[in-house]
């Protein structure tokens, strides 16, 4: 690829970015699914007619996996801060890398790539990470809605987990709010609209 890509970090993890209650995306293109995982590109509706992403681009396994691999969060607990973590783990990346790349190369300007993965904690309680990422002129998004959010907590009323969270990727499943970083330090500054931006 001949020009650079600014990264730019958008999504506060459990900030409601796009409310659950909000209409969900639609799937226009299914890259990979199984019930574990997935990574779609999905109509964006909130792209409106003179600025529609840059899309298809074509960005290499190394770059996403660049990506993937400098994304860090700080949870905010319930009554305490968090660690600052990596976002996704090596197998992760490894996973999905070239499935968001090959997604890119596919999608629309109308179109917004989402990710899913979900793990058991126990027989009723499962935890999500998803999120979302295009390109917007030289900008590359990526939204992280979730970071292994919890699908049940036990003050919830409704006990049953009904797996809406497959339809909503981009829509935050906790309260709980968070702050994404990029690493190296050196290479990020703070942007006013509460992002990180990166060359690379």
């Amino acid at each position: 690829m001949g020009r650079i890509i600014l990264l730019v970090i958008l999504a506060f993890i459990g900030a409601g970015l796009i409310g659950a209650c909000g209409p969900r995306q639609f799937t226009t293109l299914t890259i990979y699914d199984k019930p574990s995982a997935y990574v779609r590109l999905e109509f964006d509706r909130r792209v409106k007619k003179g600025s529609e992403h840059s899309h298809p681009i074509s960005l290499t396994n190394e770059q996403v996996a660049a990506v993937l691999g400098g994304v860090r969060i700080k949870e905010h607990l319930a009554f305490a801060r968090g660690d600052i973590v990596p976002a996704f783990t090596d197998k992760d990346i490894a996973f999905f890398a070239p499935l968001l790349a090959l997604a890119l190369s596919k999608a629309t300007p109308e179109e917004i790539v989402t990710f899913y993965a979900t793990r058991y904690q126990s027989a009723i309680q499962r935890e999500v990470t998803s999120g979302g990422i295009f390109v917007q002129g030289d900008v590359l998004h990526l939204i992280l809605a979730n970071y292994w959010s919890p699908t049940y907590r036990r003050g919830d009323f409704v006990v049953a987990d009904t797996q809406d969270d497959r339809l909503t990727p981009m829509a935050s499943l906790t309260t709980y709010g968070g702050h994404l970083d990029f690493e190296p330090q050196s290479a990020t500054w703070e942007r006013s609209a509460g992002g990180f931006e990166r060359f690379f």
